[in-house]
């Protein structure tokens, strides 16, 4: 697919992202929860990229009815990614207001067996070193891998207002790897 096309299909993706952020969280009845793996293993940490808003991220979603965060963590990313982890502690939960208010529970995972595939849901998987992240991060993902790699046991809570400028930071990353058809680092 030519440069030209993979920009355009940013618009529709847009759009499904906009309502999603924007109209969708008004209209559900229980606070959005997501909970995200910081994979570590001795290549470093494992990011996944997404169809919708293409950018590297970290693996995970949303619990199934019953399932507790550390299930659902585990669940999340070996699916996602074809690796199975073993969770370690979960180490932040960012509080997140503005562009789809939710609450992101971070766990520090440790890979296990698998090889990194990619998904339906994560159409590119890779391994990164940890002093070596790739510039297409979505920058909201720094700071969980930064409270994931402290020791101790204390869950942090973080509180972020994803505003304008996330919006925006998040807009042209995601134009940069369609760009280069998911080649930027």
């Amino acid at each position: 697919m030519g440069r030209v096309r993979r920009l355009a299909a940013a618009l529709p993706s847009y759009a499904r992202i906009a309502w999603w952020g924007i109209v969708s969280p008004r209209a559900e009845r229980e606070p959005l929860v997501v909970h995200q793996a910081v994979v570590l293993g001795a290549a470093g940490v494992l990011l996944a990229v997404r169809p919708e808003l293409r950018g590297w991220e970290l693996p995970g979603g949303h619990a199934n009815p019953g399932e507790g965060g550390e299930a659902a963590v585990a669940r999340e990313v070996l699916e996602e990614t074809g690796i199975r982890v073993t969770v370690e502690a979960l180490v932040a939960e960012y509080v997140r207001t503005g562009f789809r208010p939710h609450t992101a529970c971070i766990y520090r995972c440790r890979a296990g067996s698998g090889t990194p595939r990619p998904s339906a849901e994560t159409p590119r998987v890779a391994w990164f070193a940890l002093d070596a992240l790739p510039a297409t991060l979505f920058p909201w993902f720094r700071g969980p891998i930064r409270d994931a790699l402290e020791r101790g046991d204390v869950t942090k809570t973080r509180r972020e207002r994803q505003g304008p400028r996330a919006v925006l930071a998040g807009m042209a990353i995601d134009l940069r790897m369609r760009w280069s058809g998911d080649a930027a680092r």
